[in-house]
């Protein structure tokens, strides 16, 4: 009699390959399904200007104030924000701990009068320090209602200076001197500058560290840059070596319309890196504020336009134009 052999009941499973599968016996328990793929890169955001907007960090406070840096705000263009720009750029400074002083270099005088100083009712303003010797800048200085911001006011007087100071030995330096006392006492001094490439405009850029252009986004605005460029260019050659653009601050803009796209667009295209990435919005706010003599800052506190020149503060910082 042959033995028969015991089988078991159940077939040895045969193992499948599959080419790129998991090693998978059948009968086993089925795999947790693999956690999808999350794409980790994130857009960046593109701003006004049509570059990829950085984030420009909250600046550290200052241990200790000054050598001051000296920053011209300048176009010789009228009424493109530039007294508008001085006022809110200088008060965002101040939010950041710098010490700030303004000074009004336009004979108008609406820096003054924005920062609600009579400067009509002085008898001593930035006219007399240029004209005349014997005259202690500190008892000119102004003190304003913003925290950190000082001023020297000016009026009408000082339209009479260009003239008085053309006989003037080294007359492109006379506000240097002016300063010069001054500057361990501030981290920032801004001076307004009047709309003309004149003595008293020159004067201001052979004073300064920098230059900020602001810059209103209509196509006239924008042709007379290229001449404010070549003087600043011809000062740095002959008189102010350290001169430099900070940048461009297009101002004015009004996203809804297709010509301040374009003017934007054609100042980024010409002057690259050079322009800001921030950019100041048309709003009725900064007229209402310069009414009341007080920074947007303060009297809008938590307006776009408001965050818009912290923002430009944090870049100018960034950028190593302020401290």
């Amino acid at each position: 009699m042959v033995p028969v052999e015991e089988t078991s009941d159940q077939e040895p499973q045969a193992r499948i390959d599959v080419p790129g599968a998991p090693d998978v016996t059948p009968g086993d328990p089925p795999a947790a399904p693999a956690a999808p793929v999350v794409d980790q890169t994130v857009e960046p955001t593109i701003g006004p200007t049509g570059r990829p907007l950085p984030d420009f960090p909250v600046p550290a406070p200052l241990a200790a104030h000054g050598p001051a840096r000296i920053i011209a705000m300048c176009n010789q263009k009228g009424g493109v924000g530039k007294t508008t720009t001085t006022i809110n750029l200088g008060a965002a400074l101040a939010e950041y701990g710098r010490k700030v002083l303004m000074v009004d270099f336009d004979p108008q005088g609406a820096l003054s009068v924005g920062l609600g100083v009579r400067a009509h009712e002085l008898d001593v303003t930035i006219y007399n320090l240029l004209v005349e010797r014997g005259h202690d800048v500190r008892e000119v200085i102004q003190p304003t209602s913003v925290e950190g911001v000082d001023i020297i006011p000016a009026n009408i007087d000082l339209s009479a200076a260009e003239v008085q100071l053309v006989g003037e030995v080294a007359r492109e330096q006379i506000l240097a001197r002016v300063l010069r006392p001054v500057e361990d006492d501030y981290d920032v001094i801004l001076v307004d500058c009047q709309p003309s490439l004149g003595l008293l405009t020159v004067n201001a850029l052979t004073a300064a560290h920098g230059v900020v252009i602001p810059l209103e986004c209509e196509f006239f605005a924008m042709r007379g840059v290229a001449l404010l460029v070549e003087t600043i260019e011809k000062i740095t050659d002959r008189l102010n070596p350290r001169l430099q653009i900070d940048g461009i601050l297009a101002t004015m803009y009004d996203g809804r319309t297709l010509h301040s796209k374009e003017v934007v667009k054609s100042v980024v295209d010409h002057f690259g890196d050079q322009v800001f990435h921030t950019v100041i919005s048309r709003t009725v706010k900064f007229p209402d504020a310069t009414l009341a003599a007080e920074p947007i800052t303060t009297y809008a506190a938590t307006h776009s336009g408001a965050d818009a020149y912290r923002q430009l503060a944090r870049e100018l910082i960034a950028r190593g134009g302020a401290a």
